[in-house]
Order: C-alpha cells, then structure tokens, then sequence
C-alpha cells in the first residue's frame, strides 16, 4: 500500500524492492479495472478510490488538497499506467492516458504497435522512477507551472475533449472565459451544501485545469 514517500537516497534495499513489487501489482490491478471499465473508461479519482478499495488495499489515505501527499501516489499510478501501455501495445492493444479518461482501445492497424513512438516528454517523465523522489518545492513549483498556464506541453486532444464533456460542451467555446463561467455554475451547483459531492468538485477541477492549459 503507498503510505510514504521518502528521498531515495534515504530508502534502503528492502524498500526499493518493495518499491518495484508494489508498481507490478498496481500494473496487475489496474489492467483489471480498465478491462471492466471497458471502452467508456475511467477517470484517474475513480481509479484511485478502486485502488484504495477493499478489492485492492494498494492505496492508502489520500489527501487531494496536498500536493506534496497526493504526488507520490500520482506518480505510481501513471508510472504503471505507462509500463502497461508498452505491454499492451506489443499485444496489439492500445492504452489511452488522460487524467480525466483511461481507456484500453483496438489499435488502428496491426502495424501501429510497430510504429515508433513519436517523442513523449511527458512519457519519458512518468517512465522515470527517480521522479517519484521529487522534491516539494519542485513538485510545488511544476503545479503552479501547470496551473499558471506556463508548462511547456499542451494537453493531448483526448484530455481536452473529456475536459469539455465534463463541462457539457459539445464543442469547445471560442473564449476560455465561457469555460470559467460553465466552471463557476457548475461548481456551485456540486457543492455539498447543495446535494453534490466533493468528487464532482475534484473532477469539475480537474477538467478545468486541462482546460486552463489548452487555452493558454
């Protein structure tokens, strides 16, 4: 179960293998959902809480608000998220990745999976396990990066189209300041005063910061 988080030079052999251990049976669990989820897939918060679940217990307390807690266990899961799109492409399978949308598709062709993947810095990042040891400070500083609109990589398409249906656009508006008037109505509307939940508020967030990237 992911409970710490500290600097690698700080973990011991053991760890490290308990590390590794723990990333394939995420690996393992998560194909398992995204088979049931089947084409309509899941998003990254639900994926989480089947992962906190009593069917898996690999995720423990998990504090949304906390940057620096929720990280760790961010990167795990997109880590294997990344390994498992490498191995289902080698079966003929393709793996979507989006925070808002994880979805196993039939590739295109049966060449795709031969086809050399096009550069991937976000890719290369999440295959990198020393990134999981990132500092707060840099972990502080790439979100507000993110959420200032300033990274240096647009969201993929399939990210912005599922931002925008969670928005209950049909089509992207011109003008992001449509976006933060849907965003305003829509969060008023899922608070819990008002018979929502926080998981609609976390979703309305995380669609909007895909959003708040697209257009920047």
């Amino acid at each position: 179960m992911i409970t710490f988080q500290k600097s690698e030079a700080d973990m011991t052999p053991e760890e490290h293998h308990w590390l590794a251990q723990h990333v394939q049976h995420l690996q393992v669990a998560i194909e398992h959902e995204l088979r049931l989820a089947g084409p309509v897939g899941i998003s990254e918060l639900e994926l989480i809480r089947v992962l906190q679940g009593e069917r898996w217990q690999l995720i423990g307390p998990v504090d949304f608000h906390q940057p620096s807690r929720l990280y760790p266990v961010h990167f795990l899961v997109f880590h294997a998220l990344y390994r498992l799109q490498d191995q289902m492409a080698r079966e003929g399978e393709g793996l979507d990745i989006s925070p808002l949308r994880l979805a196993i598709r039939t590739l295109r062709s049966e060449n795709e999976a031969l086809l050399p993947d096009s550069a991937d810095p976000l890719k290369d990042f999440y295959l990198d396990l020393t990134q999981y040891f990132m500092a707060n400070a840099d972990i502080e500083d790439m979100l507000n990066s993110f959420w200032a609109g300033t990274g240096a990589r647009k969201p993929a398409p399939e990210s912005v189209e599922s931002a925008a249906r969670v928005f209950g656009f049909e089509a992207l508006p011109e003008q992001f300041i449509t976006v933060k008037q849907r965003f305003r109505r829509l969060v008023m509307r899922a608070h819990p005063d008002r018979g929502g939940c926080t998981n609609d508020i976390q979703q309305l967030n995380l669609a909007f910061s895909v959003l708040k990237q697209h257009y920047a």
